[in-house]
């Protein structure tokens, strides 16, 4: 495993031979399918190498990650906030996954913030914030999920890497990348799935698990959304989708309802640059995809205090809704000229 500093991954291996007390796993607050599987993959790789180890979420995730191995393990900071501070009181290695910013953590932050023990961070997203004792970082990979799979392999700690744990290291990859729809343009990606397959992992369950579990309300979330929260931009070649509280709580949402919305724009003919945003009490969650060379992270670093990948970024506004999406109109025309750019060369390859 040649792209992480070889130094760093010992480091990383000694800091965890190094833990007399238990190792906390965290990931970001409202975690998708890497963040979790990143966690349950590797707390399922120390507990099988005899350490004791506890996750705490900052906040409840989707109910179709549910049955990943390591599930019943999790304390939601948001419900159980004295549990989440013993916890990590009671340890000595705390090991933050899939986010770098401690912004990430949302109310959390103070608490890991002040955290005396040994920090890591392990992420794949442009970035990173200095807050830990530690870095590996790296954002060639797919996946927060492919990356630490691949330090692990670096380690003595590979021989407990079993079905389990390769189990929720593909359900971090496969949702991350969209089912290997981007993010996948490193080789290294389908070799680590090579790998995972091969230890048994059942691939169409998995999908089957997260994709083919939603509710008849999110169905029918999504059909409401596309007729009418939609709207087309064709001379940007871009599109929005918008959620409101109102719209929430008519179909009964929960959290991850919305998981792949953002996506379904895309498959509009000429279409390249989507977006979706989320009315939460305080403030909107943007999501943001793009098709080729438009980097959406610029979008959302500049204007929606956040970031990501090219093609999959993420923030928030604090602002209303009506707001947010006046600002996205009037954003266009300022990416317009890199939007075609983007559209053409796509158009030059075919």
């Amino acid at each position: 495993m040649e792209r992480v500093d070889i130094e760093l991954i010992k480091g990383f291996e000694q800091l965890i031979k190094n833990s007399s007390k238990s190792i906390v796993l965290v990931p970001h607050r409202n975690p998708d399918g890497d963040a979790m599987g990143s966690v349950f993959g590797l707390w399922r790789v120390l507990k099988n190498a005899g350490l004791k180890v506890q996750i705490v979420s900052p906040t409840k995730y989707p109910e179709f990650y549910h049955w990943m191995d390591g599930h019943e393990e999790v304390i939601n900071f948001s419900h159980h906030p004295k549990q989440s501070a013993r916890a990590l009181d009671e340890s000595d290695l705390l090991i933050c996954m899939d986010f770098n910013q401690l912004s990430r953590l949302g109310d959390m932050q103070p608490l890991v913030e002040s955290y005396t023990g040994k920090k890591v961070l392990i992420d794949h997203h442009p970035y990173p914030g200095n807050f830990t004792d530690l870095v590996i970082s790296d954002i060639t990979y797919s996946s927060t999920a492919e990356l630490i799979f691949s330090v692990l392999q670096s380690t003595e700690f590979a021989s407990y890497i079993d079905r389990n744990a390769a189990t929720s290291f593909f359900t971090g990859i496969m949702t991350d990348t969209g089912s290997f729809d981007f993010n996948v343009s490193n080789p290294n990606t389908f070799e680590v799935v090579a790998q995972l397959t091969r230890m048994g992992i059942d691939q169409p369950d998995i999908h089957s698990r997260v994709y083919d579990n939603y509710s008849v309300d999110r169905m029918r979330l999504m059909g409401f959304c596309l007729s009418n929260r939609m709207t087309v931009y064709p001379e940007y070649h871009a599109a929005c989708m918008y959620i409101t509280l109102e719209d929430q709580k008519a179909f009964n949402f929960k959290t991850g309802d919305n998981e792949g919305f953002v996506n379904m724009p895309l498959s509009i003919k000429g279409i390249v640059f989507s977006v979706l945003f989320t009315e939460k009490e305080k403030y909107i969650k943007a999501s943001f995809r793009s098709k080729g060379e438009f980097a959406v992270n610029e979008v959302s670093e500049k204007y929606f205090n956040g970031g990501g990948h090219r093609n999959a970024a993420g923030g928030e506004l604090y602002a209303s809704l009506a707001e947010t999406l006046a600002q996205f109109e009037k954003l266009l025309p300022e990416f317009e000229d890199r939007i075609k750019q983007s559209v053409n060369k796509k158009q030059r390859r075919k």
